[in-house]
């Protein structure tokens, strides 16, 4: 006789962060890991659900597509997973798909890379419409000297000088695929690609950028922070509110999705 069969499977989720206390399970159940899987076990019906996600994410950070799997003992169609669960869901937390992975795929573990967004609101006056969604600099910016700079960081490099100090990664070296900046009106995005990234490692980063766009640094400044290796030395870290978690890069033969519609509206 076989035993029970265990589905693996795999969600798309989007956030928005203001109101959490970030993704990973607290014992004040108030971050998105808690409201997913109590939403997940609530449609379930039967056994708590645990889950485990691409990549954490601070408080007041959104996910345009966290990634996150399970294991149940639950027969349910893919589409029923996103209905259902959608429904015990907060109207800021919401399943964009649902896929059925094998046993060998790990949200963290297969991911090949890390994708994140910032978005800066460059005003004199503070956000209003857009506030917690964005980050906001009252200083101009010129974006010859940001590229310049954030260029410096691309390669494999110690990035000590931009890890918090409560960083649990093994390692502060990191490979940073990609680092781009464009400008739209009044909304500047910065959007980085890594082998994975170290706690608050895009908002230190971010300080250090904007020092230099507003003209406080040059922008060889950001390789002797780099070279540093020492957080005494990088820029104040950035606010929390214009980050977003694109989410995670896995091999395309594993036919899951790239992207959600929640990132058709970022700038």
């Amino acid at each position: 006789m076989t035993g029970p069969v265990v589905t693996r499977i795999a969600l798309g989720v989007s956030y928005n962060g203001r109101a959490y206390e970030g993704w990973q399970s607290q014992r004040g159940g108030h971050t998105v890991q808690d409201k997913l899987e109590q939403a997940l076990t609530r449609f379930g019906a039967v056994e708590p659900i645990k889950t485990v996600c691409a990549g954490r994410t601070d408080s007041g950070v959104h996910g345009l597509m966290q990634v996150a799997h399970f294991d149940t003992l639950l027969e349910r169609d893919e589409n029923a997973w996103v209905r259902g669960t959608n429904a015990f869901l907060p109207e800021d937390i919401a399943i964009h798909w649902a896929r059925r992975v094998d046993s060998g795929f790990h949200a963290r573990g297969s991911a090949r890379s890390r994708r994140y967004a910032y978005v800066l609101f460059e005003s004199p006056v503070r956000p209003s419409v857009d506030a917690g969604q964005v980050g906001w600099v009252f200083r101009p910016l010129a974006l010859a000297p940001m590229v310049q700079a954030a260029g410096a960081l691309l390669g494999e490099h110690d990035f000590t000088s931009f890890r918090a100090a409560q960083c649990q990664a093994r390692s502060p070296v990191k490979h940073l695929l990609r680092a781009e900046i464009t400008r739209r009106g009044a909304y500047w995005r910065f959007e980085f690609e890594a082998s994975a990234f170290l706690h608050h490692m895009i908002r230190n980063i971010m300080g250090c950028l904007i020092a230099i766009g507003n003209g406080s640094r040059p922008p060889e400044w950001m390789t002797e922070v780099l070279q540093a290796r020492s957080r005494k030395v990088a820029a104040p870290t950035f606010s929390p509110e214009g980050l977003y978690f694109l989410g995670p890069v896995y091999d395309p033969a594993l036919g899951l999705p790239e992207r959600t519609p929640a990132f058709d509206w970022l700038p």
